[in-house]
């Protein structure tokens, strides 16, 4: 192989992990996924441990010798939330020396960044969990913690689908109100009532991680005029607008030309329940705002942050987006 620069590119999420392998010229060598690797369900040290395999797995698949140099890794993990969570992990990733210099923060600001590429931003992720972070051109940064209830977070497809089940639990038995989401939620587990849905989850006839699928249900009843479902959905745009205003605000950002980020899997579906009235709201709070919702995959963002840190022109940045949004329909798993 000649002397070329290389880079390490990780988006770690609660799910899946993605990790490219690729050269300051735009190239992508080597694309390869796993399963999560955030640091809140495996630990520090079993997020490295999957971290490592998928690395190897690259570098393997790429044909890159084990004495070849990595110039940079960019690690972007769901998980890295506090300050000091982010140092441990910045720490921990030096000492692995998988690369001569590394990057270490949360994911969402590898979401930010794969949906452009401007100084002043916010992005908000709604996928399995919710969080928004920002930047301004002078450096600042804002933030939340993301720890979920405990630091005040509401949403995302899993608490969204933990809902639906209570909502129609609740409608069904006469403690709530009545609501489509009883029927739509025992049909969807084939099963006659929502208390038998209930009965089968206790006793372990229904895998638990199904509950993330009532994510969908609930939309589509909110979709079909259900009022239960659609204050739920209601909710869901109050706390997307509630974290873009704090951050705005925080940034000094309200009265000037930024780009807002919307991604996660909620987002990206663009139900009309949602995805309208957020829009609505983000340009009635900041009229110079540019909302987009990124399609590309988060680990775009990470290889893109890579590339920003080894300083190479930005005519590299079309290169390395057209190479990676080929690259997925060739995606290496990571074997068992």
């Amino acid at each position: 192989m000649g002397p070329v620069t290389l880079f390490v590119a990780v988006d770690g999420g609660n799910s899946k992990t993605d990790v490219v392998l690729g050269t300051a010229a735009g190239e992508i060598l080597a694309f390869v996924r796993g399963p999560g690797s955030s640091p809140h369900r495996l630990g520090v040290p079993g997020c490295l441990a999957l971290l490592d395999r998928l690395i190897t797995h690259a570098r393997t698949t790429a044909g890159v010798p084990a004495g070849a140099r990595i110039e940079l890794i960019s690690v972007y993990l769901a998980g890295a939330d506090l300050p000091v969570e982010v140092d441990r992990l910045r720490a921990a990733v030096d000492d692995r020396g998988w690369a001569r210099a590394s990057v270490v923060d949360n994911d969402t600001f590898a979401l930010m960044r794969a949906g452009t590429a401007e100084p002043d931003a916010i992005a908000v992720v709604c996928g399995a969990g919710i969080n928004c972070v920002g930047r301004a051109a002078d450096g600042r940064t804002a933030r939340f913690p993301s720890l979920g209830p405990i630091s005040g977070d509401w949403g995302g497809g899993h608490h969204l689908a933990q809902l639906a089940l209570w909502h129609a639990a609740r409608g069904e038995d006469g403690r709530g109100r009545p609501t489509a989401l009883s029927m739509a939620v025992a049909r969807h587990f084939g099963r006659p009532t929502v208390e038998s849905v209930s009965a089968g989850l206790h006793l372990g006839e229904i895998p638990e991680e199904r509950i993330a699928e009532l994510s969908a249900v609930l939309f589509a009843v909110a979709a079909a005029g259900d009022e239960v479902a659609a204050r739920v959905v209601a909710r869901q745009v109050e706390e997307i607008l509630a974290l873009h205003r704090v951050a705005c605000d925080r940034l000094g950002l309200r009265d000037a030309g930024h780009h807002v980020v919307l991604g996660g899997g909620v987002l990206r579906a663009r139900h009309p329940h949602l995805h309208e009235p957020v829009l609505t709201g983000i340009r009635a709070y900041a009229p110079r705002a540019q909302v987009a919702v990124v399609t590309d995959a988060p680990v775009m963002g990470a290889a893109l942050l890579a590339l920003d840190a080894l300083g190479d022109p930005t005519d590299v940045e079309s290169a390395l987006r057209a190479a990676l949004r080929r690259a997925p329909d060739s995606v290496l798993p990571l074997a068992a």
